[in-house]
């Protein structure tokens, strides 16, 4: 190691100093969780437990509506990722493509869910979902997460139809290939790595939503996050670890798998305003 280290110039040693540190910093938290979750005793200042143990598992799992919330919880992301991207990927098409009066203004209003605090504008959603009868209801919870993930279902793909350059799509059209068959062929196969990007992180999105769960949905409908919260404050930390684990688990494989499908100069692209 000290070889190595000499063998490198100062630019290289700092770099990889930051390196050490940011590795540190990321992975440290998730190796307490995985310690936390699978401890039977651990003591201070014991370095590692003195027994390993499944009973935190076991204890989650036992409490009334854990294995329901989970369920509940991928059943939601998954519905709200269908229909956003039903909805949203026409629409980043459009303004990708067709120039027309306010599209800038357009397209910046779906940042305004995350441009403010998020309760306040729960409590407004709240107050009408009150009056059409949505409160406690699947429908409802289903139509506050969508409102919370517009922007990336809009936003990225927006980006990815951008980078479709049209002399390519103008190719197909002077060959006999209609408008609906270049798209089908050309312009949506090429976009589909960014619209494959804000789908994960719509699902991503809509998995940790709790406060919207929690005014619209509450007592009929309790999510991960949801009960998480209540099992954190109830009962011990190696309970709170497992279920931070179910949580995260989900995050870490799906954003591996996004950095097979777009780099990270094209996904930044799909967060500006062109």
């Amino acid at each position: 190691m000290k070889w190595y280290l000499k063998s490198l110039g100062p630019k290289k040693i700092i770099e990889f100093v930051a390196l050490i540190i940011f590795v540190i910093f990321f992975m440290g938290p998730l190796l307490n969780l995985a310690i936390l979750a699978f401890t039977g005793n651990w003591n201070y200042p014991d370095m590692l437990p003195r027994e390993w143990s499944l009973k935190w598992w076991k204890f989650v799992f036992q409490q009334e509506g854990v294995s329901q919330s989970i369920a509940l919880s991928f059943l939601i992301a998954t519905i709200v990722t269908a229909v956003s991207i039903v909805l949203c990927v026409p629409a980043a098409y459009a303004f990708a493509r067709i120039r027309f009066p306010l599209s800038k203004f357009f397209l910046f209003s779906f940042l305004l869910t995350h441009a403010f605090p998020k309760m306040g504008l729960y409590v407004s959603i709240a107050v009408l979902f009150y009056k059409l009868g949505l409160m406690n209801t699947l429908l409802g919870v289903i139509l506050i997460h969508i409102i919370n993930v517009l922007m990336y279902m809009t936003w990225i793909p927006t980006s990815a139809f951008r980078n479709v350059h049209t002399a390519q799509e103008e190719s197909a059209r002077d060959v006999g290939a209609s408008p609906f068959r270049v798209f089908r062929s050309i312009t949506l196969p090429m976009a589909m790595p960014g619209i494959i990007v804000a789908s994960i992180f719509t699902f991503l999105n809509s998995l940790d939503e709790a406060q919207g769960t929690f005014l619209v949905g509450v007592p009929n409908f309790r999510t991960m996050p949801v009960v998480m919260y209540g099992i954190i404050s109830d009962y011990p930390a190696y309970a709170g670890a497992v279920f931070s684990i179910i949580l995260t688990a989900p995050t870490i494989i799906l954003l591996l798998a996004a950095q097979r499908f777009v780099s990270a100069d094209v996904l930044s692209s799909g967060f500006q305003i062109k």
